[in-house]
């Protein structure tokens, strides 16, 4: 099958799952079309997402007379379609929360220029990751005669405006729906009819083979907790420097790295200096994916002590390569991460953080290796790239048979 994958922006620093996903249905005989609203993510430093980003057709760099070109196109081809989409999307626009007129009315010029490019490229099914700006263009898209649409919903930046966002619309339009967990599944139920429900389907972020033949015990005198993660208000990291000095002022010999950049870097530096850890703190900026696998095998445990996720694929890495992880009671995250394998704690709670870090920096290597082991297990059974890809390809496959 020709299909199209659609993004607000791609590739981008924190998506190579995006990636693993189009390769693996690529693998498996479909041709993918990248399409993305905003170009690439200046962060990117992987050489498999700088060679995507070459491969990735992209509204913003294309010129301004292309667009009007397109929008004539579909305005000669399907007049009432475009007159129509263009009116519900002033009429959405008015009515509110969300976008208002000024963007809704760029996302019908935007699914214009799309249904051009799927139009030469004879695109068969469109696929959007995020229930946000690219499904609903990949919606209108639709509404203009195009190939029909599927998406792939993560949260939690969408259960932050449902209303807004229009999901249980997106939802009951598209030809099903996936989402990364069943708590996912569980949020979107909540603003679908159930007579829809059917449309969503759990279709889990996965990681490939290299993580899990990347695998090592831990280290004998390893006294190492990474964080992988953009360095923002959602990943917590102010919460982890208050949770880690708490563990060396203990006594522990521990050391922190935070692999990752982002807008809340100059604040975690501040808390670092204020604790005066910043012998023991390391911030590496951002890294590719062969320095992600890098960073966990020097580790003793992975911390994430995120405020909203989805499911953070780093999970999925980390476990793969047989490192325990602490993390929150947070959304999806406890279908992957229990006392098996790891320690959750309350969103925010420093002193249960501190804890959990006490608690891991006292297990025994070999205690640990186990603990990495059985989580490593979970993984290759619910988040194997090859296992969910298939599912996914199952969907395509069916929807192209409706």
């Amino acid at each position: 099958m020709k299909l199209a994958y659609l993004t607000g922006q791609y590739p981008k620093v924190s998506h190579t799952f995006i990636r693993r996903e189009i390769l693996g249905l690529e693998a498996l005989g479909h041709e993918v079309v990248r399409l993305s609203v905003r170009s690439g993510d200046s962060g990117v430093v992987d050489p498999a997402d700088v060679a995507e980003r070459e491969r990735t057709r992209v509204f913003f760099e294309a010129s301004p007379g292309s667009w009007a070109a397109a929008f004539w196109a579909t305005l000669r081809r399907a007049p009432a379609r475009l007159l129509g989409e263009t009116w519900r999307a002033v009429l959405r626009g008015l009515r509110g929360p969300g976008a208002g007129v000024g963007r809704r009315l760029a996302y019908v010029l935007e699914a214009t220029w799309f249904l051009a490019v799927l139009r030469r490229e004879r695109v068969e099914h469109l696929h959007a990751h995020f229930g946000r700006n690219a499904a609903s263009v990949a919606r209108i898209v639709a509404g203009l005669g195009g190939p029909a649409f599927s998406m792939t919903v993560h949260g939690p930046d969408e259960f932050d405006d449902p209303r807004g966002h229009e999901l249980g619309a997106k939802v009951e339009a598209s030809v099903f729906t996936a989402a990364i967990s069943h708590y996912t599944a569980a949020q979107l139920r909540r603003w679908v009819a159930p007579a829809a429900w059917h449309r969503l389907q759990v279709v889990r972020c996965s990681v490939d083979e290299s993580f899990f033949e990347g695998a090592r015990d831990v280290a004998p005198g390893c006294a190492t907790f990474v964080c992988v993660g953009r360095l923002c208000a959602q990943k917590g990291q102010l919460v982890l420097v208050d949770a880690f000095a708490g563990l060396v002022s203990g006594g522990a010999e521990a050391r922190l790295v935070l692999a990752g950049d982002g807008e809340m870097r100059p604040d975690v530096e501040a808390r670092v200096a204020e604790h005066g850890l910043a012998e023991r703190v390391r911030i590496t900026g951002w890294i590719d994916e062969a320095r992600v696998r890098e960073v966990l095998r020097e580790a003793r445990c992975m911390v994430l002590p995120s405020f909203a996720e989805g499911l953070p694929v780093v999970i999925m890495e980390a476990l793969a390569m047989r490192r325990p992880v602490i993390s929150t009671y947070t959304a999806g995250i406890p279908e992957l991460v229990d006392e098996s394998c790891g320690w959750l704690v309350p969103a925010g709670d420093v002193a249960a953080l501190t804890e959990a870090l006490r608690q891991a920096a006292a297990k025994r290597p070999e205690d640990l290796d186990a603990m990495g082991a059985r989580g490593a297990a979970r993984v290759r059974k619910q988040h194997f790239l090859e296992t969910e890809v298939a599912r996914l390809d199952e969907l395509l496959r069916e929807a192209a048979r409706r």
